[in-house]
């Protein structure tokens, strides 16, 4: 990876971090360095901006996601309308940080680009377009978006979708043409080339959905996805792949309900799903990032303290807010004083927090290579 730190970044991060590893007394960073927020504003002094360059300051914030349109609002800009703009703002939001910093896009192609042709930016072809091509047009197509956004100062891609093309329908996948195709040797031969060409440029790759998002025939971001009858475990399969190559470091769980795999409770917040599954069955000890937690799959069943502590006692690592589908001014502060909250009522465990905490660090190590 290629993407380095300053040296006053470096001696910060040390002061901050050696205390919390060695006395495990600082719960107040590591519970921070597991949220993922979602703001408005294109540069600093803008929207909410100001509130949370104020909480990545003091440790409470590991990580923004950053979209060009404002969906509360009607589809407004956000916080990306320029190269220079998005450069100046990823500076602005580096400049505080006392330890590395996530800036995450959903960058997958197609219709599902933050970082558009119109705004300037490369762009890529859709999944379904790319899973036409070759695997070394594929890693070259990735290696240039990668190159673009690590000049920019983006670290981190939601993307690829390895979900399987099982439903075309699908209002999620198939219909908008977010995956690579039916085949799970298609998935996981592209989703490897896509992870090895951000990776080549130092960007982050982050499979999704697990486990599995492509015979749905619902759309979390509108409401429960019950994938039980149309499931196949042939799903997991690029999964059990790719989780296994170097270069994977990251992995989203998908708010998908699948009634063999958990009766009670979606992917994102099932410890039988992530813990079990994920975790213990297929050898997977990376980052698991929640997908949004504000989509209605989430928010018409659970609160947001009920979201945090299930999706804690699942083993969810990284919780994305993106405060976006429903815009909340304070959000970032309100999920950190809940997970404080559930730590001081004995609901996080020290050493559930320390794991996660280490492999939110590890992945962040990956930064600086």
């Amino acid at each position: 990876m290629k993407i380095g730190l300053g040296l006053l970044q470096i001696l910060a991060l040390t002061c901050l971090l050696a205390p919390a590893r060695a006395t495990e007394a600082d719960p107040e960073i590591m519970l921070g360095q597991m949220l993922m927020l979602g703001f408005r504003g294109e540069r600093a002094g803008e929207g909410d901006l100001p509130l949370v360059m104020e909480l990545i300051r003091q440790g409470r914030l590991g990580g923004v996601i950053l979209f060009d349109r404002d969906s509360s609002s009607g589809g407004g800009p956000r916080n990306i309308r320029s190269r220079e703009q998005l450069r100046a703002l990823c500076a602005e939001l580096n400049r505080v940080a006392p330890m590395p910093l996530f800036i995450a896009v959903d960058q997958e192609g197609g219709l599902v680009q933050r970082l558009k042709p119109a705004q300037g930016f490369r762009g890529l072809p859709s999944a379904s377009e790319m899973g036409r091509l070759s695997a070394e047009e594929v890693f070259k197509l990735a290696a240039g978006q990668g190159l673009e956004m690590a000049e920019i100062g983006l670290n981190l891609n939601f993307a690829p979708v390895i979900d399987l093309d099982l439903n075309p329908k699908s209002p999620a996948i198939g219909a908008l043409g977010r995956s690579f195709g039916v085949l799970t040797k298609d998935a996981a031969r592209l989703g490897l080339a896509f992870m090895r060409g951000l990776n080549s440029a130092g960007v982050i790759a982050c499979f999704k959905h697990f486990p599995g998002h492509g015979s749905a025939a619902q759309d979390t971001h509108l409401g429960l996805a019950d994938i039980s009858a149309s499931w196949r475990p042939e799903e997991l399969e690029p999964y059990r792949f790719l989780l296994a190559q170097p270069g994977a470091y990251a992995v989203m769980a998908g708010h998908l309900f699948q009634r063999g795999l958990d009766s009670r409770l979606p992917a994102s917040l099932s410890p039988r799903i992530i813990d079990r599954l994920l975790r213990d069955d297929l050898g997977w000890q990376g980052v698991v990032f929640s997908d949004d937690l504000q989509m209605r799959a989430i928010t018409e069943h659970y609160s947001l303290r009920e979201t945090l502590r299930l999706g804690i006692q699942a083993g969810v690592d990284v919780f994305i807010l993106g405060n976006n589908l429903d815009y909340r001014q304070g959000l970032a502060e309100e999920a950190w004083l809940t997970l404080m909250d559930l730590y001081r009522q004995g609901e996080i465990p020290q050493e559930r927090l320390r794991r996660s905490f280490a492999r939110i660090q590890d992945l962040k190590g990956q930064l600086n290579r």
